[in-house]
């Protein structure tokens, strides 16, 4: 299991070495990531990020992390984010 925090991380966090260095860890492609999974993953938070990104490729759920991406680049605080929900009428 994960925290809504590790998914902050991967929308954001650079890979810190490698073929991939400087890409974010979310837009790593699957195959990349399966290398390590095969490989063996970076101890740490690291590789436990890289896993959970392979899960989410894997299970096609990259887009969930999507948004927060754009939150970052558009300079909006996530703390001050208000979520609106459309209402249903009755």
């Amino acid at each position: 299991m994960f925290e809504k925090e590790d998914l902050l991380k991967l929308a954001r966090m650079p890979m810190p070495f490698g073929k991939y260095k400087g890409q974010v860890l979310i837009d790593l492609p699957e195959e990349y990531l399966l290398w390590f999974a095969k490989k063996g993953m970076p101890k740490g938070d690291l590789g436990r990020l890289l896993q959970i990104s392979l899960e989410l490729h894997i299970n096609g759920l990259t887009s969930v992390v999507q948004p927060l991406k754009l939150l970052e680049a558009s300079g909006v605080n996530q703390q001050e984010t208000v979520h609106r929900f459309p209402q249903h009428e009755e």
